[in-house]
């Protein structure tokens, strides 16, 4: 596919510190020249926004993360992963009789401050992206949804936070907003798509609805306020790189000192579209050359080996997370190679994270086609 661009100039901006379209398409990719700069619009330092881009387009989608609350998976497997943008989380009960009353439970939540939620608890999806697995975080943390409608249990749902509308001091993130509540949910099969039952948590009564796979995306979205499918990402095939706030799983250690793994959110967060056919790996300057001088003679193919199963190569790794007394930075030593689903070959090296006002969710990146 062919876009014309224009091709930005501009300094690189002082970086900031840190808190925890059109497309003429044929059948050629765009090859745009070193120095082609995207500026995914991420919307400042709530991070309201998820972007996804195409680099062979050099198309920017965008919408705002608290959109959607479920994802129902278009693979042939019934999967269906939680709005870990949102920090939601969600646990399953003992019971397939969604009209039981249920009371929220204060445990299940995404680490946050001085709390830590051990990955174990499985009240998040596997961050990986891998859907597969016994449910609980093993995988998605809703277990696969079962032909049997008697297996499908009712889940409690903590539906995270709200975007935050309150400013945050120059170089800062403040993404979480207000709490958003609680539902109750039981997923269903329905001939190749799903059903889905949704209320309150006192409520004796609940709201049922269909939803259809769509086998041009990765998934269906669902809102549970409106009660209705909602667009989010582009189609599996147009797009490479999500930029998100993102629950990930992080070190940390137990009472008794010992190292485990925690759930934990992360902003300036960018996933590679896995399901999608994308590919990514990280090349260090002092390992692999220099950014300008990298080209597809260098590519090493096994590099994207673990991409294939692990949509967080880019991640956080791309930035210093600052702390006190130090502001946050962009990594100059390392830049990324990209393999599209349509074997394209493209370099990524990232340049901003804020604006010229020192404000964070403003990021750019340069990225060129390899020959």
């Amino acid at each position: 596919m062919k876009k014309s661009f224009l091709l930005l100039s501009f300094a690189l901006l002082t970086l900031g510190s840190c808190s925890s379209d059109d497309n003429n398409d044929t059948t050629t990719p765009v090859g745009p020249s070193v120095g082609q700069v995207l500026q995914p619009s991420v919307g400042g330092p709530n991070q309201p926004n998820q972007v996804f881009v195409d680099l062979s387009t050099g198309k920017i989608e965008s919408v705002n993360r608290a959109t959607w609350d479920l994802g129902f998976s278009s693979g042939s497997d019934f999967r269906v992963v939680i709005n870990g943008s949102l920090k939601m989380a969600v646990k399953k009960l003992e019971t397939s009789d969604i009209t039981l009353p249920q009371q929220s439970d204060i445990g299940v939540i995404i680490s946050a401050g001085m709390n830590t939620i051990p990955a174990t608890k499985g009240f998040a999806d596997n961050p990986t992206g891998v859907l597969a697995g016994a449910g609980a975080g093993v995988g998605t943390a809703i277990a696969e949804i079962s032909a049997t409608d008697t297996d499908n249990k009712v889940y409690l749902v903590n539906l995270g936070f709200a975007v935050s509308a309150v400013k945050p001091n120059v170089g800062s993130v403040e993404v979480d907003g207000a709490a958003r509540g609680w539902k109750k949910i039981r997923i269903l099969r329905s001939g190749n798509g799903y059903k889905i039952q949704y209320a309150d948590l006192a409520s004796t009564t609940f709201t049922e609805k269909i939803i259809s796979k769509d086998a041009a995306f990765n998934f269906t979205f669902f809102s549970l306020t409106s009660g209705n499918p909602v667009s989010v990402e582009p189609q599996k095939a147009k797009w490479d790189l999500g930029f998100t706030t993102f629950t990930n799983y992080t070190q940390d250690k137990d009472a008794d000192e010992k190292p485990i793994e925690v759930t934990y959110g992360f902003s300036d967060f960018i996933v590679s579209n896995m399901k999608g056919g994308a590919q990514v790996y990280q090349v260090l300057v002092a390992a692999g050359g220099a950014y300008a001088d990298f080209t597809k003679a260098k590519v090493v193919e096994t590099n994207f080996t673990i991409s294939v199963t692990d949509q967080r190569i880019i991640g956080a790794s791309w930035r210093v997370g600052g702390g006190p007394g130090m502001l946050p930075s962009i990594k100059t030593d390392r830049f990324y190679v990209v393999k599209d689903s349509e074997g394209n070959y493209y370099k990524v090296k990232f340049l901003t994270m804020t604006n010229a006002a020192g404000e964070r969710g403003n990021v750019s990146f340069e990225y060129a086609l390899l020959k």
